[in-house]
Order: C-alpha cells, then sequence, then structure tokens
C-alpha cells in the first residue's frame, strides 16, 4: 500500500503551474498578489492554468489581506465568474474582529459554491478558539480541508498543536483532512507523518530564489521525493 501523501503548491502563474506539475505536485492552490498573503487570481489566469496543466486546481476567494470577508457580494461573483470559467474546487475562509468565524460570510460563498470542495484556510491560526471553530463549520458541505500551520507564527511553534489534533481524527469537527502549510520545512516532515498526517502545502519552499522568481520543478520534486 502506498504511503504517498499529498503535496499541494502555490501557483501564480501557468509557468508555475506547469513547473510544479512537472514535479510532482497533486494540486496547486492559485492565487494572486503574495503581498497581501494571497488573493483571488483573475478568471484569465484561471483559464490560462487550467488549459495548462491537468492536475486539480484550488482557487482563493480572497479580495482584501487579513481575514476579514469585505464585500462579500464581490466574494460571490468571483466564484460564479470563475464556476463559469470550470473552477471546482476553492479556498476560503473569514474571521470576524473577535476571532470567531463570520459564519454568514463563508455560508454565502459556500452557497455559491453549490457543492464544491473547498479548503478553510489559515485563518484557522488566527481564530479565538481553533476547538469552537471546527464544530461550528463542520457540516458545511464540501468542505474538507483545513489549511493550517497550527500557529499563527508558522509550523515550527504550531507542531503541537498540529499533532494534537490529529489524534483527535474522527472527533466532531475533526473529521476533515489536515493540510499542514506555512513555514513548513523537510525537517518537519518526521513528525508530521509520524502523527498521521497526510497532506501539505508549501509556497516559498517551491521558489528557492524567493517569490520574484517562478516555481523551481526540482524542488518541488525534493519535496515529493519525501513524502513517497
Amino acid at each position: 500500500m502506498s504511503n504517498r501523501a499529498l503535496l499541494e503548491v502555490i501557483a501564480l502563474d501557468a509557468e508555475d503551474a506547469i513547473a510544479a506539475q512537472a514535479g510532482g505536485a497533486d494540486r496547486l492552490e492559485l492565487v494572486t498578489d503574495m503581498a497581501a498573503d494571497g488573493l483571488t487570481p483573475a478568471r484569465e489566469t484561471f483559464a490560462a492554468i487550467r488549459a495548462a496543466v491537468d492536475i486539480p486546481l484550488r482557487v482563493m476567494l480572497r479580495k482584501t489581506d487579513g481575514f476579514a470577508a469585505g464585500d462579500v457580494s464581490v466574494l460571490v461573483r468571483a466564484a460564479r465568474e470563475l464556476r463559469a470559467e470550470g473552477a471546482q474546487e476553492f479556498v476560503l475562509g473569514f474571521l470576524n474582529p473577535d476571532g470567531t468565524p463570520d459564519l454568514a460570510a463563508v455560508e454565502a460563498v459556500v452557497a455559491e459554491l453549490d457543492g464544491c470542495r473547498w479548503t478553510f484556510h489559515r485563518a484557522i491560526d488566527r481564530a479565538a478558539d481553533r476547538d469552537q471553530l471546527r464544530k461550528t463549520l463542520a457540516d458545511l458541505p464540501g468542505l474538507d480541508t483545513y489549511l493550517t500551520a497550527g500557529s499563527a507564527a508558522g509550523v515550527e511553534e504550531g507542531l503541537p498543536v498540529l499533532v494534537a489534533e490529529a489524534a483527535r481524527r474522527g472527533e466532531p469537527g475533526y473529521g476533515v483532512r489536515m493540510l499542514v502549510g506555512g513555514g513548513l520545512t523537510l525537517s518537519h516532515l518526521p513528525v508530521l507523518r509520524s502523527a498521521g498526517i497526510d497532506a501539505f502545502h508549501i509556497g516559498g519552499a517551491a521558489r528557492p530564489s524567493g517569490w520574484g522568481r517562478p516555481v523551481s520543478a526540482e524542488a518541488v520534486a525534493a519535496w515529493r521525493s519525501a513524502l513517497t
């Protein structure tokens, strides 16, 4: 039986996507503007990437830096346009100022997704109560992944939380797959894999020359080899 884990790579454009797929990525997260920590890409960018690769694509639905939803109608319209272009998987997550999940915004966007699979992103790492957030969102249609570092400070600080949450797999709110990312390094993998975590997300680690350069197929291949 294969011990292969899922590897998701951030792609900003078709060049990134082609390199990530060549290196062995299983899935891409599509964003723009990493200076704002990743916003919704243009519909045309999605179309170009979809034409360039044949692995699954998860598209960010986020219009402003931070974790407030902003104008929900803008997010809903973006989701509608991307679905019309063929997008089938998404990434989203919104918090209220007090750190509780903005359920009204999440539900409004998820309704537009109409059953599409989606990831609740690292807003969970800024939540006032991670456990309560998981239980609040547990029954939303299409939610199949949490992207988390276990801490707002990154995986190095969040390792104990990630291991503890992995041990709760199957409890209410903990049936959703954990996708670990946010300062993730190869040195973290032994502990995470031993905890049973089987999905990993990289951005900067796929770009040894920095965000100003495209994804390196060789860097992705090194991660793919470590996770196979």
